[in-house]
């Protein structure tokens, strides 16, 4: 019987603590997101399509006491999981991206960690954009369709998983009123030399060998 919707992502959760290709890709995620946030000194974090909460215990174990993190997810058992990962560090709110319970620029920074591919890209952005002050940052991860491993994983597109280019989403995110600052490519096969998460994760013509991307963009 094929795993879906939220036992994908209990498997996917198993999985990125191993050592395999799944785990690789994780940490490659993690650490791209660390890049973008260096220069953050903290403030009001949101992490919408929070799942099992893996990125919230990320971001209080490597920045603790830095940001007043919150995760929201429209799955209420992934949001009773991370709960129970991130104790007492972190508030959760079951909600749908396209329609979150919070008010009007709530947040310095929203992260949406491999959420689009799921969700009408261009009402998720709008709402993100919403939520994050002016002059705040979203930071978005997706598949890379363009990626020579992934080309559009015929499994992918039958699961219902939906890719976007880099420029296509930098365009939705300029609509939504996010202009984009940074994007990084992680998981990048030509640089894995010794599976070192620095080491998969780049910029310009090797970067978008990755298997996927993300992009930074400030609140207009």
């Amino acid at each position: 019987m094929p795993v879906t919707g939220t036992d994908a992502r209990v498997v996917a959760d198993d999985a990125c603590s191993g050592a395999g290709a799944a785990a690789r890709y994780h940490r490659s995620r993690l650490h791209a997101v660390d890049q973008v946030l260096r220069e953050h000194p903290g403030g009001a974090l949101l992490d919408v399509g929070c799942g099992p909460g893996m990125v919230v215990r990320h971001l209080l174990d490597r920045r603790p006491g830095d940001f007043a993190v919150t995760g929201c997810d429209r799955s209420a058992a992934m949001v009773d999981a991370a709960r129970r990962r991130a104790g007492n560090g972190a508030s959760f709110s079951v909600g749908d991206i396209e329609e979150m319970p919070f008010a009007d620029g709530a947040f310095d920074i929203a992260l949406a960690i491999d959420v689009l591919e799921y969700v009408d890209a261009g009402p998720a952005l709008h709402e993100i954009a919403r939520v994050v002050r002016p002059g705040g940052l979203a930071v978005v991860t997706t598949l890379n369709p363009r990626s020579p491993r992934r080309l559009f994983e015929r499994s992918a597109r039958r699961a219902g998983i939906r890719a976007c280019a880099p420029r296509r989403l930098r365009h939705e995110l300029w609509r939504a009123g996010l202009q984009t600052v940074d994007t990084l490519f992680y998981d990048v096969a030509a640089l894995r030399r010794r599976e070192r998460p620095e080491r998969t994760v780049g910029r310009g013509v090797v970067g978008r060998l990755g298997t996927g991307y993300l992009i930074a963009a400030r609140r207009l």
